[in-house]
């Protein structure tokens, strides 16, 4: 991170969900929500399924790394209901971090892919500087894990 873009994050950022759910839809990119072995059982446990059940029954593995189904022509996530989401309390890491993901924490990058999307940017309260960081690193983690997953299953070949 270089200095301005430290500085600049330094103030804080508002931010307070909205319940827009928009975050939740695809925006014609790439769009799956990827799910750590922790994120699969949460989700579960929140569902009252057993692992291999909700596994089996609402995920998919590319490369190693486990994402929930897409449904096809639904460009919204399998659990966004009423522009709500349904398993909250089991919400992916993915999910969680939202919108204080790494490559959202510059000042060009927040107001492209945030504030111009997200209504709950710039409301509410303000994140200080250190939250922002903790939640951002959990994020950076959850990508380091997925990240290992995907080496483990090349490295079978």
């Amino acid at each position: 991170m270089n200095t301005k873009d430290k500085t600049w994050l330094q103030k804080g950022l508002a931010f307070q969900c909205q319940g827009s759910g928009k975050c939740c839809i695809s925006r014609g990119e790439y769009g799956f929500v990827y799910l750590t072995d922790d994120d699969r059982k949460n989700m579960a446990k929140a569902l009252s399924m057993s692992l291999t059940e909700f596994t089996q029954k609402h995920c998919d593995q590319s490369d190693g790394t486990y994402h929930l189904k897409e449904i096809k022509n639904q460009p919204e996530c399998r659990f966004l209901k009423n522009s709500k989401c349904s398993v909250y309390e089991g919400r992916p890491t993915q999910c969680r971090t939202w919108p204080f993901w790494p490559e959202n924490l510059n000042a060009k990058a927040w107001k492209r892919d945030v504030v111009n999307f997200c209504p709950g940017a710039g409301k509410g309260p303000t994140h200080s500087y250190s939250e922002i960081r903790k939640i951002a690193a959990e994020q950076a983690y959850s990508e380091e894990e997925l990240f290992d997953e995907i080496l483990d299953h090349w490295t079978k070949f």
